[in-house]
């Protein structure tokens, strides 16, 4: 914070508005980045779904809060690319279990690559893991609650 502009606004801003900043400005640092790969901020998806197989679609709007119908239209964008799959869930014949496929698989790393980049750019360390996990439990607990 250099000027007394960003001054002022680091005094009257709510915590929450620095974390969805950084959020945004995350999501804008990928997509300048993977340009090459068709994607946008919703890479975070594959990424989910790599990092939880068999997942349903419900386990990503509970994650990220985004409606059904929006997830739905971009898993069916991703399944027609040929990044993920979806399979009939055997316990529960109306859900399917979602995965990533051989090229979804192969994203992933690339992707995590350029998150990792990003981290090291703004000053994210090793040693903000505490941060890390403290924020992690706000959110479950903010997701906690807004299930009750």
């Amino acid at each position: 914070m250099e000027d007394e502009t960003t001054q002022h606004l680091a005094n009257n801003s709510p915590f929450i508005a620095w974390i969805h900043n950084i959020s945004l400005n995350q999501q804008k640092y990928m997509k300048s980045k993977i340009k090459d790969f068709d994607f946008d901020h919703n890479m975070r998806y594959i990424i989910f779904i790599y990092d939880n197989p068999n997942c349903s679609q419900e386990d990503i709007v509970n994650m990220f809060g985004q409606s059904k119908g929006n997830i739905a239209k971009v898993l069916r964008k991703f399944e027609d690319d040929g990044y993920i799959e979806r399979k009939t869930n055997p316990q529960n014949r109306r859900k399917y279990m979602l995965n990533t496929t051989k090229k979804g698989s192969e994203i992933v790393p690339k992707i995590r690559q350029i998150s990792k980049d990003w981290e090291d750019e703004v000053g994210i360390t090793d040693e903000d893991l505490e941060l890390k996990k403290r924020i992690m439990e706000i959110a479950v607990n903010g997701m906690r609650l807004v299930e009750e």
